[in-house]
């Protein structure tokens, strides 16, 4: 049997009723719904800044990146600090659900529909029992040059 195989950790969080995931790498911090201060003349899915202990961080609301139905914030509502690349950003996810360890060979490419989300946004897919996670490719989600608003 190979020893070789990485493990890789994954934040898990909920958009839509469906979950999705990306590496934990990525991510600095996970944060209740902070009052975001909007700013003019951006796409409609960055719903502005925040200062985050003195960082200014934009925010962008997955829902409305991915052309999913609004929703109302609530309680579980949560902002997921990540860094991709040299950018720090904040998405907007309906919850933040879990941490898994994952094998890197479990993850699966995408097939070509995925739900509701674009097949460029999507790395690859993984199933674990009888839950499925979409794996997120945090820089094709920030591409500017694909925004429409």
């Amino acid at each position: 049997m190979q020893t070789t195989a990485q493990q890789l950790k994954l934040i898990i969080f909920e958009l839509n009723k469906e979950e999705y995931s990306i590496p934990v790498q990525q991510v600095r911090s996970i944060e209740k719904l902070i009052p975001i201060t909007r700013v003019p003349n951006v796409p409609a899915h960055i719903k502005g800044v925040i200062n985050l202990r003195g960082v200014i961080t934009p925010i962008v609301d997955l829902r409305t990146r991915f052309d999913f139905p609004q929703k109302q914030y609530d309680e579980r509502t949560r902002i997921i600090i990540t860094a991709v690349g040299e950018i720090e950003v904040g998405f907007i996810v309906d919850a933040a659900n879990d941490v898994l360890d994952i094998l890197e060979e479990s993850i699966e490419p995408a097939p070509e529909v995925v739900g509701a989300v674009e097949t460029k946004y999507v790395q690859g897919v993984v199933k674990i029992d009888r839950r499925l996670f979409v794996c997120l490719d945090l820089h094709e989600v920030l591409q500017l040059e694909s925004i429409h608003d």
